[in-house]
């Protein structure tokens, strides 16, 4: 057989991509510096709106009484001085205050890991009879406001006879149902096989879950920690209708009252300033530390 060859000008070779030219890369160049610059112009604009009340608390608290009436909304202080942190540790019960918060967040933020972790388990993984109902029992608490509840609360924790103590304060605030949600959501994200091996060897339910599947619920675990300090961090409600005592009094409940003119007469806006300022370093720092790791679905996942 004999190959024809075809001549090199005969040969069909693809139309080569005609460039844009200069003027249309110009302008969509142009185009897209503006785009973004606009969005970083209204990014700016959002963080500034969402900072500046911080800084102007920060600033305040250094302020004199006299200056921080005249012009509270100034981010230097004309005359610095740190008479609001003095008085606020030295001069009041801001120090039992703080104690106390940080007792009570402690222990809420250890037992709603456990305690929602395990009941999230429970409904994700163990079948019994009416499960269905409890789940829906589960996303029907998650519905109602709070402050509905105080009342029974109250009656509840004075009934028990643990009103106005630790107990009282910590005991109802142990399990909530948004944790128990996020857990059993999670645990269903992790394929059943991976247990499967461990029941094999002889392991219980109780092993498995604390050995096998927990550790593999680092990201939902941070976020409920995040989400259980902050969240008994600043709670108000629970510890006005739990406790009554002074020597029991809570850095919400503390600071309520500062801004209603507990120490002393005048505006004390350095004072108050100082103390909200002060109550949001702990959750801003634990916040900092795990932001990355919320919620990181891609965490811990396993190749079937």
């Amino acid at each position: 057989m004999s190959s024809t060859t075809i001549p090199t000008e005969q040969r069909s070779t693809a139309p080569a991509p005609t460039p844009p030219p200069a003027r249309q890369r110009r302008r969509r160049s142009t185009a897209t510096i503006v785009a973004t610059s606009v969005t970083y112009a209204v990014l700016i604009a959002l963080a500034a709106v969402y900072i500046m009340p911080f800084l102007i608390q920060v600033a305040t608290s250094f302020k004199t009484d006299a200056e921080a009436t005249a012009n509270p909304v100034a981010l230097i202080p004309q005359t610095f001085t740190t008479a609001a942190y003095t008085k606020l540790f030295v001069n009041s019960d801001f120090p039992v205050w703080f104690a106390n918060s940080a007792v009570v967040t402690v222990f809420v933020t250890l037992g709603r890991v456990f305690f929602d972790s395990l009941a999230g388990y429970a409904l994700a993984r163990l079948h019994f009879r009416g499960r269905t109902i409890v789940f829906a029992a589960l996303v029907a608490v998650m519905s109602v406001p709070m402050v509905v509840l105080l009342i029974p609360k109250f009656l509840v924790i004075n009934q028990l006879g643990i009103y106005d103590s630790y107990t009282g304060m910590i005991l109802p605030l142990l399990t909530d149902a948004a944790g128990v949600f996020i857990m059993k959501n999670f645990f269903e994200s992790i394929p059943a096989s991976v247990e499967e091996q461990a029941r094999i060897d002889g392991a219980g339910t109780f092993r498995v879950f604390w050995s096998i599947v927990l550790p593999m619920a680092r990201p939902a675990l941070i976020t409920i920690i995040i989400l259980s300090f902050q969240g008994s961090w600043n709670e108000l409600a629970h510890f006005i209708v739990s406790t009554q005592s002074p020597s029991l009094t809570t850095l919400t409940k503390g600071v309520a009252g500062l801004a209603s003119g507990q120490l002393s007469q005048g505006s004390q806006y350095p004072l108050k300033l100082a103390a909200a300022a002060i109550m949001t370093i702990p959750v801003a720092v634990l916040f900092f530390i795990f932001q990355r790791r919320i919620m990181n679905s891609s965490e811990g996942a396993v190749k079937e």
